[in-house]
């Protein structure tokens, strides 16, 4: 006999089974809850017992649950911070370039003001000079001691000429192009600087040693008087630098001399100074009364 192809749920056995063990839950949960009732009347301490055990069972579940839970909140709040901190990150790294644009546009406008005020130093220092200009380059590893001059023939420099900054005397012109020109330093081994001491006038030599320091030696072998702190201006002695120049600082005594540090430092002075050089004899005749005109009582 063929199968109804459809049959109705009371005549499925397996959904008469599971109505049954539904009815049996239903009653068995109902009896429970009864006897519970009872004991908490009849015995509130033992009902009291039985609901701490009872809470004893189920709170490795809740532990399990709670952890989970915190988990799960945990990582929620991570994401909420990640996705916090690279909005936060964004707008920092465009605050840093504006502020790092800020300070670069400061910087180039602090070191355009301290050039003018070197310049407008320099001018007012000796404004009997030549020309002005500024020093483009100078070498500190080589032992040749050269600075290259923003300026040439064009404004009158000339090689031999001496070069000075607003804190000293820098070196002389070595050779002079159309516009450009190179500066034989101070500390450079092959410039000789008569110099003397400032307090006393003691006359002495200064040689650069190519180091950037400079070699001090008296006249007088047998006496070295000179201190650490004593300052050395150009003498004018043999022409070329003219005096009172200041010249460098005494550093440390030594057996023939002293070592000295120049007082303007290539690698730190922009705005310099070319002078004519100095002639004994222009001077004096620049210094002496004009002669009166013939006829003159």
């Amino acid at each position: 006999m063929v199968r109804p192809a459809h049959r109705r749920p009371g005549q499925s056995r397996k959904a008469q089974y599971g109505l049954f063990a539904a009815y049996v839950i239903a009653v068995t949960g109902a009896v429970a809850g009864l006897l519970l009732a009872i004991l908490s009347v009849v015995d509130p301490v033992g009902f009291t017992t039985l609901r701490v055990a009872s809470h004893e069972v189920a709170a490795p579940i809740a532990r399990v649950t709670r952890s989970v839970t915190g988990s799960i909140s945990g990582i929620d709040d991570a994401v909420s911070a990640y996705v916090g901190a690279g909005s936060q990150n964004r707008r920092l790294r465009k605050e840093l370039a504006e502020t790092r644009r800020k300070l670069v546009a400061t910087s180039s406008l602090e070191e355009e003001n301290r050039q003018l005020k070197a310049l407008l130093q320099l001018q007012q220092t000796d404004k009997a000079a030549l020309a002005h200009g500024y020093l483009l380059t100078s070498t500190s590893t080589s032992s040749r001691r050269l600075a290259l001059l923003s300026i040439g023939r064009n404004v009158g420099v000339a090689a031999g000429q001496p070069v000075r900054g607003a804190d000293g005397l820098i070196g002389r012109v070595l050779t002079a192009g159309p516009s450009v020109s190179q500066v034989l330093l101070l500390t450079d081994v092959d410039n000789v600087v008569p110099v003397r001491r400032a307090r006393d006038g003691l006359p002495a030599l200064a040689n650069g040693r190519g180091n950037g320091d400079l070699d001090i030696r008296t006249l007088n072998i047998a006496n070295n008087p000179f201190k650490p702190g004593d300052i050395l201006v150009t003498s004018g002695t043999g022409g070329l630098y003219p005096p009172n120049i200041p010249v460098a600082i005494v550093v440390r005594r030594q057996d023939d001399g002293a070592l000295a540090r120049p007082l303007a430092d290539p690698a730190k002075v922009d705005a310099v100074a070319v002078l004519r050089p100095y002639t004994p004899d222009n001077l004096e005749a620049r210094a002496a009364p004009a002669a009166p005109p013939a006829g003159t009582p």
